[in-house]
């Protein structure tokens, strides 16, 4: 950008980028605010840019607007919903709470974009930031409106398909490692036979789990602040305007985003992104859990638990030739981490006395910023475990096989049949002396052979 042009707004003129399609309110924002240099989402970006579209559409049906006016109005928006515009909203995340500088920021930019499709000199086709594109509305219902619009279709369109592959990829692999055996584990140490393939479909179960958390808090999203106006009361937006607006954004999207049957509460609670945040809290710990075990199983190889063998993706050691670490497992386990914390910024910024005061919440930009963060990590992670550590992983066979003959655990089985003070006493032994439970029993004639081997039998002890 070179040059500048004034603009003015009510507290005076300000200097502004002459190619910016923003204002005075955006340039004052950024001076206000050079707090972390991150930008509000462009998914966010984009749902303003739906709402004011859908907004001057609802005007224009209703003959509030000058058709010429509001058809230029609603190209502009168009182009934000886009995210073509993405470059005019310099506005930083640490803001004013109730993201009045971004929608400012919106509103500007759709104005001056909207002059300029009126004709090549904007400043001889005004359209008002707030008389025009702002008609009928507040930061304070659109701002809410915009996270929730943004997070219910970042869910569904990105992180749903994402963990859904997912989830396919471990029901997957838990048909192709059922027939292999191998000893479990409570509080890591020995225990009673598994197949690989149940915990496999354990852990398909978790983010099918997930899955119907993520889809219960869409439709909490769904549910949208827009006609509340500045405190809930729908001061200057007409009748039904908020209720028309949705019924737009739901053609537009196919979700069903509908008005909140409590604009008071739409306004001054963020529960729903609460909600939405500990789905996304509940999904990153299953996620990271499953990369947890993965990780372990896959450890050696020759030292360790040698269970699973994951795909060699990179070398792992500047130091140590030929090493190859489970990196994939450590990036999702790391985006776990890194969602808790985004939902205990949400969660504070949801607390009453912090962010939820009276009429309005004051957080709303760091929770829109948290909450789609979550979602956009959680979505790549899902990718990128899927494609390059569930898809290649492989069993090692003989490692399972021989580990359940050895573990002392196996003397579970006999319990029954020998009592309990005599399999221990057989536990204790084969610990003392490295010898199989089976070949302390053949030594000792506890059991006939066929017996024995009936029920040492590690397949039938998994079940069915």
């Amino acid at each position: 950008m070179t040059g500048t042009r004034t603009e003015t707004d009510s507290m005076g003129p300000m200097e502004v980028p002459a190619d910016a399609l923003y204002a005075a309110q955006t340039a004052r924002a950024v001076a206000n605010f050079p707090i972390s240099g991150w930008r509000m989402p462009a998914e966010f970006i984009a749902a303003l840019g739906m709402i004011k579209q859908a907004a001057v559409q609802v005007h224009r049906r209703h003959g509030r607007l000058d058709s010429k006016l509001a058809d230029a109005i609603i190209a502009a928006a168009a182009e934000v919903a886009d995210n073509r515009l993405d470059e005019h909203f310099p506005v930083d995340v640490f803001q004013t709470g109730s993201g009045t500088s971004t929608h400012m920021n919106a509103n500007e930019v759709i104005a001056r974009r909207a002059a300029q499709l009126l004709g090549d000199r904007p400043q001889e086709h005004p359209v008002h930031p707030n008389d025009h594109v702002n008609m009928g509305q507040s930061s304070n219902d659109v701002i809410p409106s915009a996270l929730h619009v943004s997070g219910a279709l970042t869910i569904h369109r990105r992180l749903m398909p994402a963990l859904e592959s997912l989830r396919n990829a471990l029901a997957d692999k838990a048909k192709q490692f059922d027939p292999v055996v191998k000893i479990g584990r409570t509080h890591l140490m020995d225990a009673v036979p598994i197949r690989l393939g149940q915990e496999f479909s354990g852990y398909a179960a978790q983010v099918d789990a997930a899955l119907g958390a993520l889809r219960a808090a869409t439709d909490r999203l769904c549910e949208l602040a827009i006609g509340g106006t500045a405190v809930g009361t729908g001061l200057n937006a007409p009748e039904g305007f908020g209720a028309e607006v949705c019924r737009l954004l739901a053609q537009r999207t196919g979700l069903v985003f509908r008005q909140s049957s409590n604009l008071f509460a739409a306004l001054g609670a963020r529960d729903a992104a609460v909600l939405a945040s500990g789905a996304l809290r509940c999904t990153a710990l299953a996620l990271g859990k499953i990369a947890s075990d993965i990780r372990l199983m896959g450890s050696g190889p020759r030292c360790g638990l040698g269970e699973l063998v994951l795909p060699a993706t990179q070398p792992g050691s500047s130091i140590m030739p030929g090493k190859v670490n489970p990196v994939i497992c450590e990036s999702v386990v790391q985006v776990a981490c890194q969602v808790v914390g985004c939902d205990a910024a949400i969660a504070a910024g949801a607390t009453g006395g912090v962010g939820s005061i009276l009429e309005l919440n004051v957080a709303m930009p760091l929770i829109a910023y948290n909450l789609l963060t979550s979602i956009r990590l959680l979505a790549n992670a899902a990718e990128t475990f899927e494609a390059r550590c569930i898809r290649g992983l492989e069993a090692d066979v003989q490692r399972c096989r021989e580990m359940v003959e050895q573990s002392p655990a196996m003397v579970t089985a006999l319990a029954p049949r020998i009592g309990y003070d005599a399999a221990a006493k057989l536990a204790q032994q084969s610990h003392q002396t490295g010898k199989t439970i089976r070949q302390l029993c053949l030594e000792q004639k506890l059991l006939e052979a066929a017996e024995l081997e009936a029920l040492l039998d590690a397949r039938r002890q998994t079940g069915r």
